[in-house]
């Protein structure tokens, strides 16, 4: 019980997180008018995708949390997360999309830094966030086309 009452605190403070951010820094009138690349997904895609990402994210971080000694690899969990929760605000409602990149290359590092770290120690840690780095790399490439077409 006390397990099971352990994750639904990762995955409300995960989802909950990433729920309330989205909800507050929803795409405007501002990002419909940005020129987007050609491999822009369309918007009903993001839902889904995060969704997933961020169980998985919630799952990883509390198995994090599970064994102790794991210092490390908890800093990297808990700055993936806020690197994470800044991009939608500094994107969406700062409107600075150059330094939401910088902070997407910031979360890209920091991803595969605790793919690297958690290998060894929690190999399926590190397997579900490899969808998680994917998705951060396409969402560079993504932001990065934003601010060279803008």
């Amino acid at each position: 019980m006390k397990n099971f009452v352990s994750f639904l605190l990762f995955l409300l403070l995960v989802m909950g997180g990433g729920i309330v951010i989205g909800t507050l820094t929803a795409p405007g009138e501002w990002y419909q008018n940005l020129q987007k690349p050609f491999f822009n997904p369309p918007n009903w895609v993001f839902g889904p995708v995060w969704t997933v990402l961020y169980l998985a994210i919630a799952y990883v971080g509390w198995r994090v949390w599970q064994h102790e000694h794991q210092s490390a690899l908890q800093r990297l969990w808990i700055k993936q997360l806020v690197l994470n929760f800044s991009w939608s605000p500094v994107f969406f409602a700062a409107q600075m999309p150059a330094l939401a990149l910088v902070i997407l290359l910031c979360l890209l590092v920091t991803v595969a830094g605790f793919i690297r770290a958690t290998w060894h120690p929690d190999r399926l840690s590190a397997l579900l966030f490899i969808p998680y780095l994917a998705w951060v790399g396409f969402a560079s490439a993504l932001n990065a086309a934003i601010v060279y077409l803008n």
